[in-house]
């Protein structure tokens, strides 16, 4: 028999198999997506499954992109995860794509986002190089704006354009504080997306081995002047929380608030990216979802 669910004003009944495709999206965002996990156990049941959903999918896709196999077989899985998101459905024999169309039947999620998600992916795998701001803030769009809409698909907001606006502009914050926490994780991988006329611009050439820069100082003020490219856009991101509900407010505070953090430590000492990732805290995690969801947005 399927369970009674109440979602929104609505009881619905659930299959066991689409019960169970929820149950698997959480297990894979609780382990695997630890930043974010600490906002979505804010949400409501309903919202907390489907955000979960989202998560898991976009994990699968980028561990694809990130994983040991050949770059041509990379591509061969992205192409495939892009087919399978567009025939989702509860009828699927992937626990994923069942979560994920039946959040979609009751939320307005913007599924054509994954497709941005894959594009970014697959720039990775090609081993893409940004020239220029604008070259990366494209990149930061498709992998990270796309999950920012995608949530908000979940939390909701009455005016739907400017939040999407928004919740663009926190994907990217968020991105552009992942890209100087593992710069140089990503450049023993072969990946540099700092942006070429800004590495020129500081004078810092990046080189091989544990050394990563020759000068210090130069580094130093280039990750600064990065971080406070970030701080720009935390500044129109975080601007969403007030056309969120209390629980959704919540839990977005509590994602960005980790990642905002994560940022004033790495410009407090650009040093540290050089020998090692920038990371908080377990109780320091939990202590920012307390929190957002007592009222403190970050």
């Amino acid at each position: 028999m399927g369970a009674v669910v109440r979602v929104g004003r609505r009881v619905v009944t659930e299959s066991a198999r689409v019960r169970d495709a929820y149950l698997e999206c959480e297990r894979i965002t609780r382990e695997q997506a630890r930043n974010f996990s600490y906002g979505i156990r804010l949400l409501p049941a309903p919202k907390r499954r489907a955000l979960s959903a989202v998560y898991a999918f976009a994990r699968r896709v980028d561990d694809i992109g990130d994983g040991d196999l050949p770059p041509q077989e990379k591509l061969r899985q992205l192409r495939e995860a892009r087919e399978d998101v567009h025939a989702a459905s509860t009828g699927s024999s992937d626990p994923l794509l069942v979560a994920l169309a039946d959040a979609a039947e009751w939320l307005p999620l913007p599924m054509g986002a994954f497709d941005e998600l894959i594009d970014g992916c697959e720039a990775d795998v090609r081993g893409a190089r940004y020239r220029t701001f604008d070259e990366l803030l494209h990149y930061c769009r498709c992998v990270a704006g796309s999950i920012g809409r995608l949530s908000l698909g979940v939390f909701g907001a009455l005016d739907q354009v400017k939040a999407e606006r928004r919740a663009d502009a926190l994907g990217v914050a968020l991105q552009l504080t992942n890209i100087l926490r593992d710069v140089r994780e990503d450049h023993r991988d072969g990946r540099v997306y700092l942006p070429t006329e800004d590495l020129e611009r500081f004078g810092v050439r990046l080189q091989p081995g544990y050394g990563l820069v020759e000068d210090q100082q130069r580094w130093s003020a280039l990750i600064r002047f990065q971080a406070a490219r970030a701080e720009q856009w935390y500044g129109e991101g975080l601007r969403l929380l007030p056309m969120l509900d209390r629980r959704s407010r919540a839990c977005c505070a509590s994602m960005a608030g980790i990642y905002h953090e994560l940022l004033a430590r790495i410009a407090a000492d650009p040093g540290a990216a050089l020998n090692q990732r920038t990371s908080l805290s377990g109780w320091r995690k939990a202590g920012v979802a307390a929190r957002s969801l007592a009222g403190m947005a970050p």
